[in-house]
């Protein structure tokens, strides 16, 4: 009997999240760990498929930097990197883009079909979703097909949210200095995203539990910043590395009006529905 009452609970416990939730739009950025495993990928889709039916509007931005690893790997074109991006010829970007547009993109769309979801894959060049130039303002050379996203058309994904569609976004964008498609960073793109939806939740899965006072312990972790207080954490040491760029993605979307950005562990399963839908929460947590 214990086990159904606890069920219950649970259920009951969701009720004002899935209310406060419906009818708003949630941006999840997925990558790293939680796309390698298999188990923790279907946990990704279920999550997706279940918040969509509660009236959640759930858009899925992806990268996927380990499948065009193991690819490059194949074809002997290296997997450098430079200051945190990978370094994109005009042969790695055609990589990329079959990569992400084709394989992953179609896999996930594939997923949630399955699960019984209406899904539709789309990458940043549909519907100038997403718009770049080539990434050089530091004078550094990523290769020339990495891209600064100047503009985001949130059209399409509108009338796809409207439709009761889960848009499957890949991390790649229309160039508009130059006749050519470029590599974007897919935190980057979630957050612009997240800001042209004005949506209520941008959620950055990655691989660790969130940010930690101690990097060493798990047990350290801050589960909630705001703004006012990043650059004391910056300036102490406690955001460093890694961490840098994926807080200013979120800083950035919550300064445009998102109302919370969650830096998210995506190695533990189920962890978008406790972030969402309990009183615990999971990760980090940056509002205003």
């Amino acid at each position: 009997m214990h086990n159904e009452s606890t069920r219950a609970e649970i259920l009951i416990e969701a009720l004002p999240y899935i209310r406060q939730h419906r009818n708003r739009v949630v941006v999840i950025k997925y990558g790293g760990a939680a796309m390698k495993n298999s188990e923790l990928m279907s946990a990704v889709l279920c999550d997706t498929f279940l918040l969509s039916l509660v009236g959640i509007k759930i858009v899925l931005v992806h990268g996927g930097g380990p499948e065009i690893d193991e690819l490059a790997g194949k074809l002997e074109l290296g997997k450098k990197k430079v200051g945190g991006f990978r370094y994109t010829t005009p042969e790695i970007m055609e990589l990329v883009q079959m990569t992400l547009c084709g394989k992953i993109n179609k896999n996930l769309v594939a997923g949630l079909t399955r699960l019984g979801g209406k899904a539709i894959g789309l990458s940043g060049i549909d519907g100038a979703i997403l718009s770049a130039e080539e990434l050089s303002a530091d004078g550094t050379d990523y290769g020339g097909r990495v891209g600064n996203i100047t503009d985001v058309n949130a059209e399409l994904l509108q009338t796809s949210l409207d439709n009761g569609y889960i848009p499957v976004v890949s991390s790649v964008a229309l160039g508009v200095d130059r006749e050519c498609n470029y590599n974007v960073n897919a935190d980057t793109a979630a957050a612009r995203i997240a800001y042209a939806l004005k949506a209520e939740k941008l959620i950055l899965l990655t691989d660790v539990k969130g940010l930690l006072k101690n990097p060493a312990d798990e047990n350290t972790l801050i589960s909630k910043v705001s703004l006012s207080e990043i650059p004391g954490l910056i300036k102490d040491g406690i955001i460093s590395g890694g961490m840098i760029p994926k807080i200013d993605c979120a800083v950035e979307a919550v300064r445009r009006g998102v109302n919370e950005a969650v830096i998210l562990d995506g190695r533990a399963a189920h962890s978008i529905l406790i972030e969402l839908l309990s009183d615990s929460g999971a990760g980090t947590m940056i509002s205003r």
